[in-house]
């Protein structure tokens, strides 16, 4: 038989009983035990390994005199046995679910962001499909979901790997780079002037993300690098329902990712200023766990995802 055929399965007619023998006998090490628990005969059972041995032209187990050791050519076969059974099982799994109509959970963590149009348009076109599909959504920092990605309790993320965090076995799709800009209130007077430069908001009251936050540090950088000293007169916090309500009893500039400020903008929460900030924050995506097999559903999700990312950015 030609193992080197990617197909020489199909050719050896390789049966799934052959398999959950390999299975048996490596759990028993004895033939009599092996066929009992398969239900066949002691010498249905011999014949179907012989068979095997002759397929592949190895010896795949010693016969000892108090029962069978496996040969190295026994136990990688052994292993792949287990391997293939474990996908038919999974296989299975997939497709009750799918019939289903996907009715599982999905749990998927989520920075600000993507959290304006992106992840809301994937999950509106995915409960389209599967409306019985339950959809748990965390929107936490990278850095908080990366924890929660890494013990296991979500699907996929969309956010940052950081550069402090450890990223071994993890799968990252960049999507886009994120940048940010300064917001008021409306009809706040700065909306009205010309050539808006940086000196004209370095003294100002601002809200901003807390001192060790990568946009506070990138914000207060962009200051220094010209020239002039970060904004004294400040707020530190990322609570959005008190940002939005300080923004409109005061004169306070905040900065915020772009995306979220042309939202808020949209509700006349918020107006973005006419000046081109030089600040970015870096670029986010999806991240998932290398070798975490996605249920149907989370599958699903992570196609959307993949395919409003494409519409948007």
């Amino acid at each position: 038989m030609d193992t080197t055929n990617p197909n020489w399965f199909l050719k050896a007619r390789l049966k799934t009983r052959q398999l959950l023998l390999l299975i048996a006998l490596d759990d028993y090490r004895n033939i009599h035990r092996a066929a009992e628990e398969l239900h066949m005969t002691q010498p249905a059972a011999s014949k179907q390994i012989k068979d095997l041995e002759e397929m592949l032209d190895v010896r795949l187990f010693e016969r000892l005199p108090r029962g069978m050791e496996p040969t190295i050519y026994g136990e990688t076969m052994i292993r792949h046995a287990r391997m293939a059974l474990t996908s038919l099982a999974l296989a299975h799994d997939d497709l009750v679910a799918l019939k289903a109509g996907l009715s599982g959970q999905v749990e998927v963590g989520v920075i600000m962001s993507p959290a304006m149009a992106l992840l809301p348009r994937a999950i509106a076109r995915i409960k389209e499909q599967a409306p019985l599909l339950r959809i748990g959504v965390h929107l936490e920092s990278s850095n908080v979901l990366l924890d929660k990605l890494q013990r296991g309790t979500l699907d996929f993320m969309i956010g940052r790997i950081l550069e402090k965090e450890d990223s071994s076995g993890l799968v990252y799709e960049e999507l886009t780079e994120e940048a940010v800009c300064a917001v008021a209130r409306p009809g706040h007077a700065l909306l009205e002037a010309k050539d808006l430069r940086l000196d004209d908001i370095a003294g100002r009251p601002w809200i901003l993300p807390p001192p060790g936050s990568i946009l506070r540090h990138r914000f207060d950088m962009m200051f220094r690098r010209a020239g002039l000293p970060p904004p004294v007169n400040v707020v530190d916090t990322t609570a959005l329902l008190l940002i939005t309500t300080l923004l409109q009893q005061t004169d306070s500039l905040h900065v915020m990712p772009q995306e979220v400020a042309q939202y808020y903008a949209s509700l006349n929460v918020m107006r973005i200023l006419p000046i081109e900030l030089p600040c970015k924050m870096d670029a986010f995506g999806i991240i998932r766990q290398q070798d975490h097999l996605l249920s149907p559903g989370a599958d699903l999700l992570l196609k959307q995802v993949r395919l409003a990312a494409s519409e948007i950015y």
